[in-house]
């Protein structure tokens, strides 16, 4: 049988030997659907790296949905991670060591507590969707190692298997070519999205040889990633595949209609060299041109038309059927416990890296308004005064970015939990804490800053200064507590922990929420204010 290069070489490894620091061991062979892997045991978990999920998505399969793997009859080595998905390089978002980004991307991780695969035990599955604007990242990344996690689960008594996936992103994953089906070429729109479900396919056919459970499978995302999250129950073509979700700062109103996305993908075309701009010659489009045109609209596109991303989701008809918010308010999204939440101050990370996919200024904010009421002029926005009498507790200075906070993060959670409660238990939540430097440069409890927190990591693998004027047991005690409630959550539906604040569901009688800071708060209409501002009418750009 034909393999690839990268994986003949890896063919072979013998029992008991060490391979990058780990020992790979004949009894860790599982023989999945598509044909045996060999993973790797470290100190404290088993690990399978770098399994293919759906065949390389090159040449003919660019632009199309994920297609199941070839199966194998060979013992694959599954000790190194697979390649990443081509990508800018972005300051936040730091890749593995030597990760290689290739076309050649559709790989997952599986993490498990030692000895899972040869037990007889079936643990809780959690599957990482990882953020980073539908553009950057990959479940490879340092900061999503399992082995904190893990670990939390088998103190508290809720050991899982953790699966983290990569998946198609910036103009391979979430740019609309279909419209440029034709002569002999058919490209499809979602292409991102249909990785993320090939990826939960795998894990339920696949899951239980690692000791899994395939009926008890939680979702958990955030940003971009808590964004597919919410999406996804949403989609009638997950059903099943989802038991659980957890979304974590889900810009959740970000996915687009037909006409923004067929307009975006031209202008992504107008980047491309004049040949190329055929259905016959998009395929050969140089991987380096398609990164660099990606770039180029994930920063011109906010500048131009703020409070829009360049890429995102597509309401395509097909994989999602219809605008995320509405099927949540028509009460047909899938019926599937969602815990959702954002951080307190979400705009103050776009503020520090003087990114344009938030609006934080005043005029930018005004134009995203004007914006919304320009495309959309049947919808009611919400009166000035209302927000005025919102707002009139923060300061002027920051003012705008809390509206941006608001109508892009903490109102999207809001309206889906709203609606969602009706079909299944939503937990809210609103992640408060910030280390003590963190509060005195004014970024506080910003976008992303509770994800260490979930996994049990630093921030980065370089040397971590978010305790340099102190806070760590603080940080080490708020780290227990998450862990425990996002475990608790997956292996039974209930996020509560015996020592802490108790977590009611979110109920259309009891806004129930709970704020999670240097001790963990129960909170009962903490939002209200905020919903008589902005009334229950989705604002969204379709």
């Amino acid at each position: 049988m034909l393999m690839p290069d990268r994986v003949r070489l890896r063919l072979q490894s013998p029992h008991g030997s060490r391979h990058n620091g780990f020992v790979i061991q004949d009894d860790l062979v599982v023989d999945t659907h598509y044909g045996p892997i060999r993973g790797v045991a470290t100190e404290t978990l088993d690990v399978w790296r770098g399994v293919a999920y759906a065949r390389p998505p090159v040449g003919d399969l660019r632009w199309r949905h994920a297609v199941d793997p070839i199966a194998h009859t060979d013992v694959v080595p599954a000790d190194t991670f697979g390649p990443v998905c081509p990508q800018p390089v972005m300051p936040v978002i730091e890749l593995n060591e030597g990760a290689r980004q290739e076309e050649d991307c559709l790989y997952l991780n599986v993490s498990t507590p030692r000895g899972a695969s040869r037990s007889d035990d079936r643990l809780p599955v959690m599957v990482w969707i990882h953020g980073g604007a539908y553009l950057c990242g990959a479940g490879s990344q340092p900061l999503y190692d399992a082995t904190s996690l893990i670990g939390a689960g088998l103190d508290a008594g809720t050991p899982v298997v953790v699966v983290t996936i990569n998946y198609r992103m910036g103009a391979f994953g979430f740019v609309d070519f279909s419209s440029w089906s034709g002569d002999g070429q058919t490209f499809d729109a979602n292409c991102g999205m249909s990785d993320v479900l090939a990826a939960l396919r795998w894990v339920n056919l696949n899951i239980a040889g690692f000791g899994g459970d395939p009926g008890n499978v939680t979702v958990f995302g955030e940003s971009a990633g808590g964004g597919i999250v919410t999406t996804l129950l949403t989609m009638p073509a997950a059903e099943g595949l989802i038991h659980r979700a957890i979304a974590q700062s889900s810009p959740a109103t970000s996915v687009y209609g037909p006409d923004r996305a067929a307009r975006y993908a031209r202008a992504m075309l107008d980047l491309m060299p004049a040949d190329k701009v055929t259905p016959e010659a998009l395929r050969d489009i140089p991987v380096g041109a398609l990164v660099a045109a990606s770039q180029q609209m994930f920063l011109s596109v906010p500048r131009e038309h703020p409070g829009t991303i360049a890429h995102t989701p597509i309401v395509d008809g097909d994989l999602i059927p219809d605008d995320p918010l509405r099927v949540y308010e028509a009460g047909r999204a899938l019926p599937v416990p969602l815990m959702i939440g954002t951080n307190r101050h979400e705009t103050s990370l776009f503020k520090w890296m003087s990114s344009p996919l938030m609006p934080v200024k005043a005029e930018h904010v005004d134009a995203m308004f004007a914006l919304i009421g320009t495309e959309q002029p049947h919808l009611p926005l919400p009166e000035p005064e209302h927000l005025d009498e919102s707002y009139q507790h923060v300061k002027a200075k920051v003012r705008s970015m809390a509206i941006s906070r608001d109508i892009g993060f903490r109102m999207p959670a809001l309206w889906i939990a709203e609606a969602h409660n009706a079909r299944a238990s939503v937990h809210l939540y609103r992640f408060d804490w910030a280390t003590p430097l963190l509060r005195f440069i004014g970024f506080g409890a910003a976008h992303a800053t509770e994800v260490p927190y979930v996994w049990g990591n630093p921030s980065t693998t370089k040397r971590d200064p978010m305790y340099r004027l102190g806070g760590r047991p603080t940080g080490d005690e708020v780290t227990r507590r998450v862990q425990g409630r996002w475990l608790a959550f997956a292996t039974t539906g209930d996020p509560n922990i015996d020592d802490s604040a108790r977590w009611n569901p979110y109920t259309a009688d009891d806004h129930a929420s709970l704020r999670i800071g240097a001790d963990d708060s129960a909170a009962v209409g903490l939002d209200d204010a905020m919903l008589r501002a902005w009334g229950d009418e989705v604002l969204s750009f379709q």
